[in-house]
C-alpha cells in the first residue's frame, strides 16, 4: 500500500504555538484535521470561538466549578 504525502508538519503547530505565545494568548486547545493538514488554535477565553460545535457548547454551560 503506497504512503500517502505528509500533509502535517510539527514545524507548522510549533509556529502556531509560538505565535500565540509571543502574543500573550493562553491556548486553550488545537486542533489537527489529519487529512488537509489545517491547525486551528482555540485561545482561552477568546469570544471569536464562534464555530464550537453544540456539545461542545452545552458543556461549558453546564461545567461545575471545582
Amino acid at each position: 500500500m503506497p504512503r500517502r504525502p505528509v500533509v502535517f508538519r510539527q514545524a507548522g503547530l510549533k509556529r502556531a504555538l509560538a505565535a500565540a505565545k509571543a502574543a500573550k494568548m493562553e491556548v486553550d486547545r488545537v486542533e489537527i484535521d489529519p487529512v488537509s493538514g489545517k491547525i486551528v488554535v482555540k485561545m482561552r477565553g477568546c469570544a471569536t470561538n464562534v464555530d464550537e460545535n453544540p456539545l461542545d457548547k452545552w458543556l461549558t454551560s453546564h461545567a461545575h466549578a471545582s
